[in-house]
């Protein structure tokens, strides 16, 4: 770092610490208000200070990172050369025993560290600019650096461009990195990494099977965890039907919450022999005749010797959309599909579900052109269920700012509530998770207007906007061969009927799964 660049980054960091004095003030009430609220400008005070406050805790993140990376180098420099890697490693060890000694961490935490900064000093150079600046996070650069771990240099670089560049061509079509909610910018780099990845999503997906594993750790109080490492498509389907049949078992006399009845039917199903259900597979919840009552629940981990029928624990179809670039869909390329709730999955993944038939997934085939589905709109108040999978397929989740709610537990809403005159439109729903349902009509948070490609806004009871996090649809790839037909000679214009070529110019192969056999989200569906 040159010494102008320093001196600017001191001096930015003073005139933080300014305004941040000024805004201390403000929020005590010093000097008295002359305004007409006191107590309004007082509360707008605490708010620019947490937003004033944010930015100074990035820019001395950046110092920290250059003060570490600079103590690593100057330690190396210091150091007598290693003879041996025993002697390498002590060296490693001594430098992080320090940096642990003067921050008062544990040394797993001093190492990480190290090992960030050093990626920011030395191979992301825009995303320690912003930290500088306070324009990105100190969470936001740990994010950016663990994405880009496993890439190249050059494909780290054109990552780190999409994010934060203003220049470059394909910047991300969403709001400012450092203005998402760090858990959305990490699915939002995740999702990037994967389509851009220089190694196919299919090679890596095929050596991360061989990691897959169930993990057990003890906890306090008599209680312990148990997690597991699966693939996407199975951890997402167990996960979804699980929350499908917590839902159905809540109720006036169902005292448990969500996450009680989660933990609850997990150790049914995994304790229980013999699970069988009876519950019909299209989503109904009615229970066979002289089944128990399904408001009876489960209380707990069953005994192994008793069965546990479909009255006891419903399990209804959980609806799961998987998004398939149509040219992946036929084999055609290896571009990835989206998982609803996870993210980019394999080709070959999305092609097993969509071919064994699996009832609990739904297939959505994209425009090859742009990427994106069509709209689909309904003039009556009930939303149907195509409009629900549609905004699950705009939104991917609760749009309030920083909601990582999956779309499975969300709720269709009119934005401008029918009896004002709103619409039924996919232009005038949103569909926020029951918490923030809530909020919107019980406080002054609203919702802006919506469009079929973005979910809403939200302004907030100070008057402030927080932008809702957009999706960012690619076009698919194009595979060689259908460039090729696209480049060759127009067929003749007499050409009628199945052997009329499309508006591209060219006959697409027939599709192996039509849409009588499958659900597709732009279809029309009775509510």
């Amino acid at each position: 770092m040159d010494s102008e660049a320093r001196v600017d980054s001191l001096e930015a960091m003073l005139a933080s610490t300014a305004a941040l004095a000024v805004l201390v003030d403000r929020s005590e009430g010093r000097p008295e208000s002359t305004g007409l609220n006191p107590l309004r400008d007082q509360a707008e005070a605490c708010l620019d200070g947490l937003e004033e406050t944010a930015r100074l805790e990035a820019m001395l993140a950046a110092r920290k990172v250059r003060f570490a990376a600079g103590f690593a180098a100057k330690s190396q420099a210091l150091a007598a050369p290693a003879t041996d890697p025993g002697q390498h490693t002590a060296q490693e060890m001594a430098v992080v025993s320090e940096i642990a000694c003067a921050l008062t961490v544990s040394e797993r935490s001093a190492s990480a560290l190290l090992a960030q900064s050093h990626e920011l000093t030395t191979a992301l150079p825009l995303t320690l600019a912003a930290l500088e600046a306070g324009n990105l996070s100190w969470q936001h650069a740990r994010i950016m650096v663990d994405e880009t771990t496993s890439l190249d240099p050059t494909a780290a670089a054109t990552m780190e461009a999409h994010f934060l560049d203003p220049d470059a061509a394909d910047l991300a079509q969403q709001c400012p990195a450092g203005e998402l909610f760090p858990a959305r910018f990490r699915h939002k780099a995740r999702t990037w990494r994967e389509r851009h990845h220089p190694v196919s999503i299919e090679q890596r997906h095929a050596r991360s099977v061989l990691d897959r594993r169930l993990e057990y750790a003890p906890d306090r109080d008599g209680m312990a965890w148990i997690s597991a490492y699966l693939p996407a498509d199975q951890a997402a389907a167990i996960w979804n039907r699980i929350t499908a049949t917590a839902r159905t078992l809540q109720g006036p006399r169902e005292g448990r919450t969500m996450t009680h009845l989660r933990a609850d039917i997990a150790a049914a199903f995994l304790l229980s022999a013999g699970f069988t259900t009876s519950t019909p597979m299209d989503g109904s919840t009615e229970a066979t005749a002289g089944s128990p009552s399904a408001d009876d629940g489960v209380t707990g981990p069953a005994p192994a010797t008793n069965r546990i029928d479909g009255g006891r624990v419903p399990s209804p179809a959980a609806q799961v959309l998987v998004t398939v670039p149509v040219f992946g869909l036929m084999g055609l390329t290896d571009e990835p599909a989206l998982l609803d709730g996870y993210g980019p999955i394999p080709a070959s993944m999305a092609r097993n579900l969509v071919a064994e038939g699996a009832s609990s997934f739904h297939r959505v085939l994209v425009d090859p052109r742009d990427g994106a589905p069509l709209e689909i709109g309904r003039d009556s108040y009930r939303v149907t269920k195509a409009q629900r999978r549609w905004l699950r397929l705009r939104d991917g989740k609760c749009p309030f700012p920083g909601c990582s709610n999956q779309s499975l537990d969300n709720e269709a809403d009119h934005l401008l509530a029918w009896a004002d005159g709103g619409t039924t439109g996919i232009s005038n729903l949103g569909q926020p998770c029951p918490k923030h349902h809530k909020l919107k009509h019980t406080s002054g948070w609203t919702p802006g207007p919506a469009t079929k490609d973005q979910p809403p806004s939200w302004t907030s009871p100070t008057g402030r906007h927080y932008t809702s996090e957009h999706q960012d649809w690619e076009p698919p790839h194009w595979p060689p061969q259908i460039l090729g037909l696209l480049a060759g000679p127009k067929p003749s214009p007499a050409m009628t009927g199945d052997d009329q070529p499309d508006e591209f110019g060219i006959s697409l192969p027939e599709d192996p799964w039509p849409e009588e056999q499958l659900s597709n989200v732009a279809g029309s569906e009775a509510p």
